[in-house]
């Protein structure tokens, strides 16, 4: 196996890198490790880059993600190829800190998101795996993506907005390759782990994400718009099928359950069905935390603990359920982080202001990782 180190004297960012990894490589797939970020499957690659062959319409695949443990990282510290690395370089340290407030600050993020993926991926994007075929994003640090689909991407989104896609690439990505047409694939059966900030970093990361999402709407519109050209999709779709139904089916020689028209002007006539799941996933992530701030200014405080209590019932209740053989276990990690998790909602309604501010206000669109 041939490996290609590239050395640069400063870093350029994640976003200009893969596009021009991208434009420079010429393999059929493009694959993305985060340096955070460690693959706990030893054929996380294989599976994801197998994955991506299934069908013409898969643009990405990725694994399930969880947040590396302390005990994580003293295991791959005594592996031979970091001890020998080590050995090589006494100057490299790959400890963190391990007073008693840093390893708490690390387990408190850690449960949160090991929660809160857990909550994502085998609830959320299990549901969209199975109705849609597809997830909105793939999850960026470690994903597999056919080149050919990202270099085209870059072609035609980078005249309009140079490298300054949003917050998080990955999620502008995603939406884009939905909006062609394409599917974003997650894989249940591997796993990867990313380090994850420490508890008084997690307002900044879950900005980016929060942001980068707005951001994703604001640019594909045509995505989110989706519910209201349903009825016009429908029709066009049952006239197709009845014209040239029989003659599509005989032309087609490889039969993919989710395979979908490809082209943009397909998504601004028509929309996507994905576009039905960013357009609720807006209305909740809009509303939810606008409506918990209303309720604490207006101090409906009997109101505010109701929509509460039934709002964690009914997410506890899930996250119990989705773990068989130890569910006391996450039902009380759910309770433990609960705080964390309302604090997050309420961010979002920061997040959202400064949104606001950047489209209507400062016109300030320079968003990029």
């Amino acid at each position: 196996m041939e490996i290609t180190v590239i050395q640069r004297d400063h870093p350029i960012g994640k976003t200009p890198t893969i596009k021009r990894q991208a434009r420079e490589f010429i393999s059929d797939v493009q694959f993305v490790l985060d340096a955070d970020t460690i693959l706990d499957s030893k054929n996380y690659i294989e599976r994801t880059v197998q994955e991506l062959y299934q069908g013409v319409g898969i643009a990405s695949a990725c694994g399930t993600i969880l947040p590396i443990r302390d005990k994580d990282r003293a295991d791959i510290i005594e592996t031979p190829n970091i001890k020998a690395f080590h050995q090589k370089h006494p100057e490299s340290n790959f400890l963190l800190k391990q007073d008693i407030l840093h390893v708490l600050a690390r387990k408190m993020t850690n449960v949160y998101r090991e929660i809160l993926y857990m909550f994502l991926q085998q609830f959320i994007y299990h549901g969209q795996m199975v109705f849609f075929g597809s997830i909105t994003n793939p999850v960026g640090c470690a994903v597999a993506y056919r080149r050919e689909y990202i270099e085209k991407l870059f072609d035609q989104y980078e005249p309009i907005f140079g490298d300054d896609l949003t917050n998080s690439e990955d999620i502008f990505i995603g939406f884009a390759l939905l909006k062609h047409g394409y599917r974003n694939v997650q894989l249940m059966d591997v796993y990867a782990r990313s380090q994850e900030p420490e508890i008084e970093r997690l307002p900044h990361e879950i900005y980016m994400w929060s942001s980068s999402f707005f951001q994703s709407c604001y640019y594909f519109d045509d995505l989110v718009r989706s519910p209201f050209k349903s009825f016009k999709s429908y029709f066009y779709h049952r006239k197709m099928e009845k014209l040239h139904g029989e003659e599509i089916k005989k032309k087609r020689k490889i039969q993919e359950p989710y395979r979908q028209q490809f082209g943009d002007g397909v998504t601004a006539q028509y929309g996507r069905p994905m576009g039905w799941v960013i357009f609720i996933s807006l209305l909740e992530k809009t509303f939810f935390p606008a409506t918990l701030f209303v309720l604490i200014v207006l101090g409906m405080w009997e109101v505010l603990g109701l929509t509460l209590l039934f709002e964690s019932i009914i997410s506890l209740s899930i996250l119990a359920y989705l773990n068989i053989g130890k569910r006391w276990e996450y039902f009380f990690k759910g309770l433990l982080i609960t705080p964390i998790r309302y604090a997050t909602i309420l961010f979002d309604f920061l997040t959202m202001i400064v949104f606001a501010k950047d489209i209507w206000f400062t016109k300030n669109k320079g968003w990029r990782k």
